[in-house]
C-alpha cells in the first residue's frame, strides 16, 4: 500500500529596499498549508503589510485556501491604502485567479521584477 505524503509549502519572506514585502511560495497551497501563508502575511508586529508581492512562480497547486489568503491580504492592504500584487503565476494558477476574478482586483505580473516595478 502506498501512503501519500502531506502537501508541502515553503514560504520565504523578505523586504526590499523600497519596503515591499515579498512572499515567495513554493509547493502546494491548500487547507493543510494555508496557515503558513497567513502567518507570513503579517509583519513582525502582527499587523498587515502595506505593499506585498506574492511570488507564485513555484506554486504547483492552489485551492480555495490560497484564494482566501489572497483576498484577505488584499483587503488588509487596501484598508491601509496599500496593495497586493501577484508575480509569476503558472498558467494553471493564473487560470484559477481568472476564474474567481482576482486578476481583476489585484494585478498579476509575469515576473517578480515586473511586479516590484509595478
Amino acid at each position: 500500500m502506498t501512503t501519500m505524503e502531506p502537501p508541502s509549502l515553503s514560504v520565504t519572506r523578505f523586504t526590499t529596499a523600497d519596503g515591499i514585502v515579498v512572499l515567495a511560495l513554493r509547493g502546494e497551497v491548500d487547507l493543510t498549508t494555508g496557515a503558513e501563508i497567513q502567518r507570513a502575511l503579517l509583519g513582525p508586529d502582527g499587523e498587515a503589510t502595506r505593499h506585498t508581492v506574492m511570488d507564485l512562480s513555484q506554486v504547483t497547486f492552489m485551492d480555495s485556501t490560497g484564494i482566501n489568503a489572497l483576498i484577505g491580504a488584499h483587503q488588509a492592504a487596501t484598508a491601509i491604502q496599500g496593495w497586493v500584487r501577484v508575480a509569476g503565476p503558472t498558467p494553471y494558477i493564473l487560470r484559477v485567479l481568472q476564474l474567481v476574478g482576482l486578476d481583476a482586483v489585484m494585478p498579476c505580473y509575469p515576473t517578480l521584477q515586473q511586479a516590484l516595478s509595478g
